[in-house]
């Protein structure tokens, strides 16, 4: 028996020297256990302290396996904790960044798209930013659709790859035309509209084969139905069209051929029983804009009975002025209507780059105009000339251009045709 204890007492230091490294303190203690279960009991004194002695030690191996197991598991815990709170404060600080990225998007986009692709938070593909556009979280619609215009290479691939989101397929014009013109809103600048229809004629046809014969013909169409839209709606719009002169200003227009003259009908009583819907802007909303305005911007305008220069928000649309006080008002501080006035550049001691609208010919009168006053009552303008400065010359002549064909008896029809005539004049090279 005293040579079982010997073995049972250095089995187990053996055990616990040579592999406690490897953390078999729980093998040991199973095999002590299984032992000591089958003792003798007629031992000798010197064979119970040994006795002892090794169940001692296989109470301290039981001690050490809990404690082991308790630090193994607070261990785990702890690193699970560590690594959800890493994960927690770099999902914080992403999402700070996006805030911050969209805000400086709908400030300046192209600063925006640079600042969030240095975030790592888009990447420089037309695909990814696309995307971003189309998902338009938090993003202002004006916005989007300045970056959507741009003439760069890249901003044009973005356009593209914007477009190839919406899906068109077995959709009318009108219906197609509802889901891309709610996704942002048409800029102000000709040249970038031109880009954008162009781009929604060629998705609108590869979804749609056979419906037109060619994309020409479905982008002349589409700003026919746009213009139908403004000059249906529009309050300041008197001479509202027909479906006999819609159909009549859009024949030849098919190639040479005539549309069918149900699809004119059907695309007409559309927009007549129901009106674009206006995407509204998240964090710069201007809700009392009208449809596709001819510019908008930030200008001087001087005052009437007080001379004193103050900033305005200026857009000009349907043969309106409309000036605001900030971008998110939802109100305008006035509006100019165009008509009987004329337009031209002005020296100004104080600002540069003026141009004044005027009654010609009436230097006395009083232009018929509105404004809102400061306690909310709205009130006839007494400007008998109004003053304006632009930040650059360059937008002076943008504006005093776009201002000049504004004051036109018919712009709808005039529009149409000069539409028309460029697709003729693409057709006969």
């Amino acid at each position: 028996m005293g040579q079982l204890l010997f073995f049972l007492s250095h089995t187990a230091e053996l055990f616990s020297q040579q592999f406690f490294f490897y953390s078999t303190s729980f093998v040991v203690f199973i095999l002590l256990h299984v032992l000591l279960s089958s003792v003798p009991d007629d031992l000798s004194p010197e064979e119970r302290q040994e006795l002892e002695s090794i169940r001692r030690r296989k109470q301290e191996l039981l001690h050490d396996i809990q404690f082991q197991d308790l630090t193994r598991r607070l261990c785990s815990h702890l690193f699970s904790f560590c690594s959800v709170s890493s994960v927690f404060r770099k999902s914080m600080q992403r999402n700070k960044q996006m805030a911050m990225g969209r805000k400086k998007f709908n400030m300046d986009p192209k600063k925006g798209i640079r600042f969030l692709i240095d975030s790592s938070l888009l990447k420089n593909t037309s695909d990814d930013i696309a995307k971003f556009l189309y998902k338009g979280e938090g993003l202002n619609k004006t916005a989007i659709g300045d970056y959507l215009g741009e003439r760069d290479d890249f901003n044009i691939a973005v356009l593209h790859a914007f477009l190839e989101l919406h899906e068109f397929t077995d959709l009318n014009l009108v219906q197609a035309l509802r889901q891309f013109l709610w996704s942002f809103r048409l800029p102000g600048e000709a040249q970038k509209i031109d880009r954008m229809m162009e781009a929604f004629a060629q998705r609108y046809c590869r979804c749609n084969p056979g419906v037109f014969q060619s994309t020409d013909t479905c982008y002349v169409l589409s700003f026919a139905v746009i213009m139908l839209n403004t000059s249906l709606h529009n309050p300041n719009v008197k001479d509202k069209p027909t479906v006999q002169r819609f159909t009549a200003m859009n024949r030849g227009i098919n190639d040479g051929g005539d549309l069918p003259e149900d699809l004119l009908r059907n695309l007409y009583d559309s927009i007549k029983n129901e009106p674009f819907k206006i995407p509204e802007d998240d964090g710069n909303d201007l809700t009392h804009t009208f449809f596709n305005p001819d510019r908008e911007g930030w200008l001087l305008k001087l005052g009437g009975r007080v001379k004193t220069w103050k900033r305005r928000w200026f857009i000009l649309t349907d043969n309106c002025l409309y000036y605001f006080e900030y971008t998110t008002d939802k109100e305008p501080r006035g509006i100019i209507p165009l008509e009987n006035l004329s337009i031209r550049e002005v020296d100004d001691s104080k600002k540069p780059n003026c141009f004044e609208l005027y009654i010609p010919d009436h230097k006395d009168q009083v232009i018929k105009a509105c404004k809102t006053e400061a306690d909310g009552r709205v009130v006839e303008g007494n400007h008998t000339f109004y003053r304006i400065s632009a930040p650059t010359a360059e937008e002076k002549d943008e504006w005093i251009s776009s201002i000049k064909a504004a004051i036109s008896k018919d712009p709808f029809y005039e529009m149409l045709a000069a539409r028309k005539k460029k697709v003729s004049s693409l057709k006969g090279l």
